[in-house]
């Protein structure tokens, strides 16, 4: 009897203290199980690498659970299904879904959805075209809602959310601002994806250089960062400016994110919303084909950042934490 083909698996088996590591990782080979009556298994392609995974990492209150220790570790995940004994899913069938740091996922079909692969790449399904660019949609459109004319401005603008946040606002008649790090992806966000301005906050002047990029204020922020950046971003907001907090990378290893003037939130009477794309699964369709649409007709760009192979996922997400990724960071295991 032949032996069963191995599952290459990534388990977290230590909680990170301060700073994770990759020492917090191990890689493990697993034999696959033959598929019990329903279940399907997916030959997962691209494994999507996220900051929320830096906060799943701790045992601490949040708005998730913590990821358990020496289980696979969480993630989204885009594949081809490799057998199936379930009536909803063919071998060959593209998929997308939450089946974590392993070569192959297997799932009773719960949150696993298909996809159309023949217009736009199958990474797409991670980024623009999934969590982040959902994120980025219901920010934006959710929160801010921005009107034509109004300055809107997000951090880490040439990261997976970031940028599609720009671009839809460029979209909806607003001045575009983004925040970014380096000269190169300044270039970026406003030579490729057509923002009006894009203050890079490692040249030292960061508060002088974004009052010079939003001259008339700012009335929509998208916060991908918090700490200094949300300080001066608070500092130029309009009246009745509108916030919308979708991560505090700058803080996930537990460094302090004190907020300067908290007075601001009442004098210039802001909204601060935070929100988890999950709790809004009602927007998702809507959410999907707008941007779907954007993305096959080249209106909505993308840049990836992607590793090969599953052993470089922990060092891979431990660089994007540290800003070193362009654009959404994936991996490819096939």
């Amino acid at each position: 009897m032949a032996d069963a083909p191995l599952n290459r698996q990534i388990l977290l088996v230590s909680r990170p203290e301060g700073e994770a590591s990759v020492s917090n990782f191990k890689l493990v080979e697993t034999p696959l199980a033959p598929l019990a009556e329903g279940q399907v298994r997916v030959r997962n392609h691209y494994l999507s690498l996220d900051p929320y995974m830096r906060g799943r990492m701790d045992d601490a209150k949040s708005y998730a659970p913590p990821q358990p220790l020496n289980e696979v570790m969480i993630g989204g995940t885009v594949g081809v299904v490799s057998e199936s004994r379930n009536p909803k899913f063919a071998v060959g069938d593209s998929v997308v879904g939450m089946l974590g740091w392993q070569e192959y996922g297997t799932s009773d079909g719960t949150m696993l959805n298909q996809v159309d692969a023949s217009r736009v790449p199958l990474s797409a399904y991670l980024g623009a075209l999934g969590m982040p660019g959902v994120t980025a949609w219901y920010g934006l459109n959710g929160i801010i809602k921005p009107k034509t004319g109004e300055t809107v401005v997000v951090s880490a603008a040439s990261g997976a959310v970031g940028s599609v946040v720009g671009q839809l606002a460029k979209a909806a008649g607003c001045r575009a601002v983004g925040i970014a790090g380096g000269a190169e992806k300044c270039r970026y966000v406003v030579e490729t994806l057509g923002f009006d301005a894009c203050v890079d906050y490692k040249a030292g002047n960061l508060r002088a250089d974004l009052k010079a990029a939003v001259p008339d204020g700012i009335d929509g922020y998208f916060e991908n960062v918090g700490g200094e950046i949300l300080n001066a971003v608070l500092a130029r907001m309009n009246a009745f400016g509108r916030v919308a907090v979708c991560g505090m990378i700058s803080g996930y290893d537990g460094k302090p994110l004190p907020l300067d003037a908290p007075r601001l939130i009442l004098t210039q009477r802001l909204l601060l919303q935070g929100f988890i794309v999950y709790e809004h699964l009602d927007i998702w369709p809507q959410a999907l084909k707008d941007l779907g649409e954007r993305v096959a007709t080249k209106k909505l760009l993308f840049r990836e950042s992607i590793a090969e192979g599953l052993d470089k996922a922990p060092e891979a997400l431990l660089g994007m934490l540290r800003g070193k990724n362009f654009g959404k960071q994936l991996v490819k295991l096939v």
